[in-house]
């Protein structure tokens, strides 16, 4: 397969089988990541790969926090709220945590090292496509809340940009339509 095709083809898998993905095939996926751009050769990530057993810990972490999050915790809705919030880090058997560790460099560019994150997931999902391991890339506040920043042992300049699910498709991969690139296009070609 070529990138072109790889490319256009790969999509968000949400379900999976719970079959572990090789670690070979795990390890392959995150050496594809270091090689993403990165102005001034910042490599501004972090991995923490879950599987198995190690998925638990987060799921714990993440219940605690859903407490704080949700309106009316005791409450049969707010339980069923909390629960489905606890089980995300279980919905792939294999999870990577992808955080952001910005370089010391006074000449290092946050928006650069971010950019450059976002760079090496995409260079995963785009590996686990060629290999057909499924992947989605979540994110959202959640994931970088104290408590979970905590527990990765993160520093404070550190964060959590988001969550690379894996593992054996579990469902069809759905259509997607793109807006043609001509109507996000402007050419510029001359001077005036």
């Amino acid at each position: 397969m070529n990138v072109f095709e790889t490319i256009k083809n790969r999509r968000s898998i949400a379900k999976m089988k719970d079959v572990p993905v090789e670690r070979e095939k795990v390890e392959k996926i995150l050496e594809a990541a270091i090689w993403a751009p990165n102005h001034r050769h910042t490599e501004p990530w972090k991995f923490f790969v879950l599987s198995g057993e190690g998925r638990r810990p987060l799921s714990r972490v993440l219940k605690e926090v859903a407490y704080g999050r949700v309106d009316e915790p005791e409450s049969e809705a707010g339980q069923k709220r909390i629960e489905k919030i606890s089980q995300k880090p279980l919905a792939a058997p294999t999870v990577i945590v992808v955080a952001l560790s910005p370089d010391d460099d006074p000449k290092a560019i946050y928006i650069e090292d971010v950019c450059a994150v976002a760079a090496a997931t995409q260079n995963m999902l785009l590996t686990a496509h060629e290999m057909g391991i499924a992947s989605i890339w979540r994110s959202g506040p959640i994931f970088d809340t104290p408590p979970v920043r905590e527990y990765f042992n993160l520093e404070e300049r550190e964060e959590i940009l988001g969550l690379i699910f894996l593992g054996e498709p579990d469902m069809e991969k759905g259509k997607v339509k793109r807006t043609p690139f001509e109507e996000k296009t402007t050419w510029i070609e001359s001077d005036n």
